[in-house]
């Protein structure tokens, strides 16, 4: 497997790679950073036209011819790539500190949780009581045990995993076009399958 900077000779076509990021951004949800000269072309001229009719596959084609008219070849491929390959480095390692933190949070409550669930259980006046008598005798266990129940209903089983599922996300959707990323977002082009 190549890396995108090993890759720098190896362009698999301008509609390949903007028909990826296209996919691939929508899916995760940020915005591409374009150049000031294929923003303005995307605005107007041929794919603007491209975008308002025929299926799928023929305005990703129309569109790509119109891109190699205005001589968008490789280089402006392997830019996009490595301008995608930044933004999603850069995506998930803006969530690595709220990541830590909401595991941070998790590991507290758990630890919480078990101990006043152990001291809950040693207690002699437990199997005397009634079970809420028995929650209302120790608190601590009580109120970890409703926050831990809290933020799962609030997500934290998603937060605490959070570039992991953006990294899941983008491997799905960068598979259909021979790609893959690592867990920090970097690219890893696979090679080309052969066509016989």
């Amino acid at each position: 497997m190549n890396s995108l900077d090993q890759a720098e000779g190896e362009c698999g076509g301008t509609e390949r790679a903007r028909s990826y990021c296209s996919a691939v951004l929508g899916a995760s949800g940020f915005a591409p950073a374009r150049s000031e000269r294929a923003a303005s072309f995307l605005r107007s001229g041929p794919l603007r036209g491209a975008a308002l009719r025929g299926t799928k596959r023929q305005r990703e084609a129309s569109a790509a011819s119109a891109l190699r008219s205005r001589g968008w070849r490789c280089s402006s491929a392997q830019t996009d790539l490595k301008a995608f390959e930044r933004r999603l480095t850069e995506y998930i390692a803006c969530l690595q500190p709220a990541t830590g933190r909401w595991r941070m949070i998790l590991i507290v409550v758990s630890v919480c949780t078990a101990t006043g669930a152990w001291n809950w259980l040693i207690d002699p006046e437990t199997q005397k009581v009634s079970f809420f008598t028995s929650l209302w005798n120790h608190p601590f266990f009580t109120i970890s045990c409703i926050t831990l129940i809290g933020l799962f209903f609030a997500g934290i089983h998603k937060r605490v995993v959070a570039p992991s599922i953006i990294a899941a996300r983008c491997r799905t959707v960068l598979a259909e076009y021979n790609m893959s990323c690592d867990d920090t977002g970097k690219l890893i082009l696979k090679p080309r399958p052969h066509v016989q």
